[in-house]
């Protein structure tokens, strides 16, 4: 017998819903029903980021600095800065080079004598605040050579949607999402209060499976900064 052919398998919005509301013993029946069940999916999402790196949401930004200027906004979806960079000469194969920035803690940033000091910037301070995170490097950049602020960071997932749409998430997880919103339902809904205890350790299994794969699996190598070898 033949397999089907294809790997494109994937649930809308209407299908997750109902998929969710048949493991709560339940039936998707109005309108209400839907938007109940999408809020607590945003709900779901907005926990996702909470509980570590979700690797489908990290994106590559750059901020061009400017001398003088030492605060830039960040996209108003950043949930957080995994890596960051400075780098000079750009896009020149010659020239380019990205050079290491630390980042610092509002504590460390505030305790720095003169803020306005310029030269290349080797802290950077990250407030994330809402609705637009942003950064503060310092020094704050001088004019010798154009700088480039390189960052990885993480997104928010995108939000359930309200038509026919399929999720923000990759196939991976689906198993996930569906036991979560299941879960979220049933603390909900009075006649699936028996089940709640099942729902939550299947989405504990199931966020488990995810979450474990869901990593990098480059090889990692410590060394210790030899200033504090003794």
């Amino acid at each position: 017998m033949a397999t089907s052919g294809t790997s494109v398998f994937n649930l809308d919005l209407a299908e997750l819903v109902e998929e969710a509301f048949e493991r709560c013993g339940a039936e998707l029946r109005t309108g209400y029903d839907l938007k109940t069940a999408r809020r607590s999916l945003n709900l779901l999402f907005a926990d996702w980021a909470n509980r570590g790196i979700n690797l489908w949401t990290v994106e590559q930004g750059s901020i061009n600095l400017v001398q003088g200027t030492a605060t830039y906004n960040l996209p108003d979806n950043t949930v957080d800065l995994l890596e960051h960079v400075i780098r000079t000469g750009a896009g020149n194969v010659s020239t380019q080079a990205d050079l290491t920035i630390t980042r610092i803690s509002v504590s460390t940033y505030s305790s720095i004598p003169n803020k306005l000091t310029q030269a290349r910037p080797i802290q950077v301070y990250i407030n994330r605040q809402a609705p637009t995170p942003t950064i503060t490097v310092w020094p704050t950049p001088d004019g010798s050579i154009p700088y480039q602020f390189i960052y990885w960071r993480l997104r928010r997932i995108q939000d359930a949607g309200d038509g026919s749409n399929t999720m923000d998430v990759p196939f991976r997880f689906i198993p996930c999402m569906v036991s979560g919103l299941a879960y979220y339902l049933a603390l909900k809904l009075p006649g699936a209060m028996d089940r709640l205890g099942v729902l939550k350790d299947q989405y504990d299994i199931d966020w488990d499976f995810a979450s474990t794969e869901d990593r990098e699996k480059a090889a990692v190598r410590f060394v210790p900064r030899q200033q504090f070898i003794s």
